[in-house]
């Protein structure tokens, strides 16, 4: 299906992440449609990877900018403009499930706000004016943690439910303008950060099976690319009358029936 990307451009935030990361999935994805990826991050690993989309006749452009600053955000939307004179959609995708919980600083959960939600609000807030002119769309990755809670993760919990908060008012507040606004909400996924994670576990292999075995549909974590091509479609005209919505990438956890777990080891 042709997604009436080509030449459109996208903004994603939280970009420059390890390779296999959601971020810089859906930023290959992106080039495999044509569109041209506006890295947003403050890794410079987003310069080999603007490099490597270059190299491939992509027209991609890095921005390293540290998110939770709103002069670097607002420069960065000023880059991407003087690059390209427009902005399509807006893709926020800064997440770090941080464990801040209620036993860290009040400035380490402000600090978890700044990063997960913050930057959300400044990114869109930044591009808005460009967003209006192309009547495009915003994107904004969220997590069930928002939803189910965890346990020891106050900061990135909060964050979360904020960021499903603001993909509704935003769909309110620019539906004047034919802007859509939109979430994906992912459970799990097994990204870079996540097998890092799990090797800092004793008894690592047995908690993934764990997992695994959590998710009702063929009991296995969600892929990037799957994330990847859910956040293209939404964002895409063939999602042309979707504002408001939260879309679950997540092979049913948040939603069915806990009988559906395989017990089967």
């Amino acid at each position: 299906m042709d997604l009436g990307l080509k030449g459109k451009i996208v903004v994603v935030s939280g970009s420059a992440g390890k390779e296999g990361s959601i971020g810089e999935t859906i930023i290959k994805r992106l080039a495999d449609e044509g569109a041209i990826p506006a890295l947003v991050d403050r890794n410079s690993r987003g310069v080999g990877y603007a490099e490597e989309l270059q190299k491939r006749g992509i027209d991609a452009l890095f921005v390293q900018t540290d998110v939770t600053n709103p002069e670097e955000m607002e420069n960065a939307v000023k880059q991407i403009i003087a690059k390209y004179g427009r902005i399509d959609a807006v893709i926020n995708n800064v997440g770090v499930n941080d464990g801040v919980s209620l036993d860290s600083s009040y400035e380490e959960f402000m600090d978890s706000l700044k990063l997960n939600v913050v930057s959300y609000f400044l990114m869109v807030k930044y591009a808005l004016p460009y967003l209006k002119e192309s009547k495009g769309n915003v994107l904004n990755i969220g997590s069930k943690v928002a939803l189910t809670g965890q346990g020891g993760t106050s900061g990135y919990a909060a964050a979360k439910g904020g960021v499903l908060g603001l993909t509704r008012e935003w769909a309110v507040d620019l539906i004047q303008y034919g802007i859509r606004s939109n979430a994906i909400i992912i459970a799990e996924s097994y990204t870079p950060a996540y097998e890092d994670w799990i090797k800092t576990l004793p008894d690592g292999e047995t908690v993934l099976k764990k997992i695994n075995k959590s998710i009702p549909f063929e009991s296995r974590m969600t892929k990037t690319e799957e994330i990847a091509d859910t956040a293209l479609f939404i964002i895409s005209e063939r999602s042309s009358h979707t504002t408001g919505q939260f879309v679950f990438v997540d092979g049913g956890y948040v939603h069915l029936d806990r009988a559906l777990i395989s017990d089967v080891n």
